[in-house]
């Protein structure tokens, strides 16, 4: 069986010591602002589109960049992470994965206002490094999530 992939981007945003979360309906996990790269996008572009079509907010991304500028090329915004997601299993063998590029951002307050057509603000929550560890969100999204909450404090 051939493996689909797709680039995704995903933005742990931070505001007043917290990372907001929403239950992703279909795969019923709780996780930040993302979702797949566009054609015509590069991910850090993805990760800005993501947010704000899903919280609002326009995300100051906390992202190195090398700057390295020639006539051919140049670097782009690094996320933190890429993960390697498996999305569909089917009979003991992955059909499709992400390969995600995982930035933190911050944002200015914890308002939520998401486009027409998006899930509504009610489906949002702020985290604490404290909440993150007290509730039933997947191991990597409390490891990381806390560690957005900690990078972009001390930016």
């Amino acid at each position: 069986m051939e493996t689909t992939r797709h680039y995704t981007a995903t933005v742990y945003i931070v505001a007043d010591g917290a990372t907001a979360l929403h239950e992703h309906e279909r795969l019923g996990i709780r996780i930040p602002p993302g979702g797949h790269v566009h054609r015509d996008e590069l991910p850090h572009e993805a990760a800005v589109r993501e947010v704000r079509e899903e919280t609002g907010h326009d995300p100051d991304l906390v992202a190195d960049d090398p700057g390295i500028r020639t006539d051919t090329g140049r670097s782009l915004p690094q996320p933190r992470y890429q993960m390697l997601y498996d999305i569909d299993v089917c009979d003991g063998e992955v059909a499709h994965q992400h390969v995600d590029h995982v930035y933190f951002a911050r944002v200015d307050s914890r308002d939520v206002d998401p486009a027409a057509g998006e899930e509504g603000p009610e489906v949002w929550d702020w985290n604490t490094p404290a909440d993150l560890r007290a509730t039933s969100v997947d191991e990597d999204v409390a490891q990381i999530g806390t560690e957005a909450i900690e990078t972009v404090s001390d930016a």
